[in-house]
């Protein structure tokens, strides 16, 4: 096997010129040097086109390239097909790598070879005044997902490996379909093709990413990340790889979150139990649907539960009192967020 594979890092750019410096530099002082960078400007108005071209001009490892087509899967779609690497990462343009980060997913991937996806954590910044309370609760959850190396089992919550955080194989990212699917979020969808191919997910308790929050970013102003419940994604893809349809399925939940969720299963066609704690709506009808109390899920045989709650501490909750009854594998209950 190669011991210094060439890593591919694919960026699309749109109206970074403020950050670019700073994110290109962060890649050009990386430890480990056999890289290229696959730059793709997004139809930029400002300098952004300029300061790409200038760092091409002076470094042959980094390639600018136009887009045909604006957004940002079009445009990495557009970028890909120059990739000559053998691995491969993707950066954002307004974020920063530490310079350690290639390296160390190279020398852990090396360890395992063709069907690994290497993922480790991530940490905000900002310029100016502090980082957003939620993103930090992101980013404190998807380090000790990467600590305990469960993304698998937490998959359903949420996007388990940001899209700055991936090292794999090429044959195994065009098998999983690579940027191909035009859907969004395109970094969580591309988790659930990971997990439908089975690819392993070896994940490094190490902060890889440097990750800028600013009140601009698209997770804040594209509508297509305004519901960051994602149902809809997660539901798709509860269907095709996890539903066992000759096993009970149970909706844990009956706020907000649970009545959305409980919209989708219907949508499929699907029959289910819908329990919560809420002595106010249980024994009512709530879209045809009897509500019962949770504790009718241990008369269940081998059920399926989806728990749907607002907040960690009552994901807490559940889980241990699931725990506590000593009946059902975590492997078949799921918590959507």
């Amino acid at each position: 096997m190669n011991q210094q594979p060439l890593v591919s890092i694919i960026m699309a750019v749109k109206d970074t010129a403020p950050y670019l410096h700073a994110c290109i530099d962060s890649i050009i002082n990386q430890t480990y040097q056999n890289w290229e960078l696959i730059a793709v400007n997004d139809h930029s108005s400002d300098a952004t086109p300029q300061i790409l071209q200038e760092y091409a001009n002076k470094d042959s490892r980094i390639k600018f390239h136009n887009s045909d087509k604006p957004k940002l899967i079009p445009t990495l779609q557009y970028g890909y097909q120059f990739v000559k690497g053998e691995l491969l990462n993707r950066m954002d343009s307004d974020d920063k790598m530490p310079d350690y980060k290639i390296q160390v997913m190279v020398d852990e991937w090396l360890k395992y070879g063709k069907g690994t996806v290497i993922a480790g954590g991530t940490e905000h910044f900002v310029d100016e005044g502090e980082v957003g309370d939620g993103f930090l609760k992101y980013e404190r959850w998807l380090n000790e997902v990467a600590r305990t190396n469960s993304h698998y089992q937490e998959i359903y919550t949420e996007c388990v490996i940001p899209s700055h955080c991936w090292l794999l194989h090429k044959e195994d990212f065009d098998n999983a379909g690579a940027f191909n699917p035009l859907i969004y979020p395109e970094d969580y969808d591309l988790c659930f093709r990971f997990y439908r191919n089975n690819l392993k997910v070896v994940g490094l308790d190490k902060i890889l990413h440097h990750w800028r929050d600013r009140s601009n970013r698209i997770s804040r102003t594209w509508d297509e990340y305004k519901d960051n419940r994602y149902f809809e994604l997660k539901v798709r893809f509860f269907y095709e790889l996890d539903r066992d349809t000759t096993r009970p399925l149970v909706l844990w939940g009956a706020g907000k979150n649970g009545k959305d969720m409980a919209k989708h299963l219907l949508t499929n066609n699907d029959t289910f139990h819908w329990v919560c704690d809420n002595e106010k709506k249980i024994g009512k009808d709530i879209y045809d649907v009897r509500m019962q109390h949770y504790n009718e899920v241990k008369n269940l045989d081998n059920p399926q539960i989806i728990v749907v709650t607002a907040s960690p501490d009552g994901k807490k909750e559940v889980k241990e009192l699931l725990n506590s009854w000593n009946k059902q594998p975590v492997e078949d209950y799921w918590f959507f967020l």
